[in-house]
């Protein structure tokens, strides 16, 4: 008897994925699975190819296809989700059967590491979530395809299915989504308007930070400055807009400390840095300010499944608006 747990699912190979590996020629036929999906599923031996001379399992990802072939794959129900979830209150900007988008707030780990194995935003999504979460990878859990640091807040995309999680994937890989991002910064940059091209990759000094490295991933930042605090030809903050063309490990937070210009708040690309002209309130407020002030203000992107344009925006949260208060006070 069948086991109901399983989905069985038949694909007969279309004429213009001739020779093409059965990997991307499934993944093509059956939208909902992914191609690394698809590779576990092989490895797991849950593909069989059928037909009057061949009846056998699949067992190389790699190997190719002709029109006609037959194949039988094996899809089991997703399995429950590690971690568990937890319920944490979330800020849902916009939730449909395929993704959801929330508003982080500042100090919310997005995904659970070493020193941080609950409390975070992948156990509030599960836990939010339930069972529209139909499975990536086989297993009922959020495909988190992009990351905002622990202490930055904002906007973040996770999918909720495999279509939707490759889809995102691959619009983050093309870079296509918009993304930018408002920093508030010691002093100012010049030109107020510009782009920063420069390579980054984990520092050869300390592995806990990012550097930029001749031989490190391209790396591209759009800044424009929006406000100046303080005197406007020396000022001593501004707030600036950062556009991301790439999503690098703390791309903005060493870009802007590598022109001279560290996040403010930033515990490991502005250590030290002290500017003179701020009022004794104003200073007093900065060095409690407890973390770098960068939120993610906008996201924008195409749905990967409805096809829909999507743009959101948030607006800076409580402790950026005070501080943005203090410095325009002086």
């Amino acid at each position: 008897m069948d086991d109901p747990s399983i989905n069985q699912l038949t694909v007969t190979i279309a004429p213009d994925a001739d020779g093409d590996r059965v990997d991307k020629a499934l993944a093509t036929a059956l939208p909902a699975l992914s191609r690394g999906r698809i590779q576990a599923l092989i490895a797991d031996g849950r593909v069989r190819q059928t037909g009057p001379e061949t009846a056998r399992t699949i067992e190389n990802a790699a190997m190719k296809v002709k029109p006609g072939d037959t194949f039988h794959v094996q899809v089991p129900d997703a399995a429950d989700p590690e971690p568990a979830g937890e319920d944490i209150p979330l800020d849902i900007v916009f939730e449909d059967e395929h993704l959801i988008v929330v508003d982080k707030p500042a100090g919310l780990v997005v995904h659970p590491a070493a020193g941080h194995a609950s409390g975070t935003l992948v156990n509030a999504l599960i836990a939010h979530c339930g069972d529209s979460l139909s499975g990536i990878g086989g297993i009922k859990r959020p495909g988190i395809v992009h990351r905002i640091d622990k202490d930055t807040s904002g906007l973040l995309v996770v999918a909720k299915t495999d279509e939707a999680h490759q889809g995102l994937a691959e619009l983050f890989a093309t870079h296509d989504i918009e993304r930018a991002y408002l920093a508030i910064v010691w002093e100012a940059p010049r030109p107020r308007r510009g782009t920063i091209d420069a390579p980054t990759a984990r520092s050869r000094h300390n592995r806990q930070k990012q550097a930029i490295v001749e031989s490190g991933r391209h790396a591209v930042t759009h800044y424009r400055v929006d406000q100046l605090f303080g005197d406007p030809v020396e000022p001593h903050a501004s707030l600036v807009e950062c556009r991301l063309e790439t999503g690098r490990t703390h791309q903005i937070r060493v870009h802007m400390a590598h022109i001279g210009h560290a996040v403010i708040g930033d515990p490991v690309y502005g250590r030290g840095r002290r500017v003179r002209g701020l009022s004794p309130e104003a200073r007093e407020f900065v060095e409690q300010f407890g973390r770098q002030a960068l939120h993610a203000a906008v996201l924008g992107f195409t749905h990967p499944v409805t096809g829909k344009v999507l743009k959101f925006n948030s607006e800076p949260p409580p402790d950026i608006k005070h501080l943005i208060d203090r410095l325009t006070a002086g």
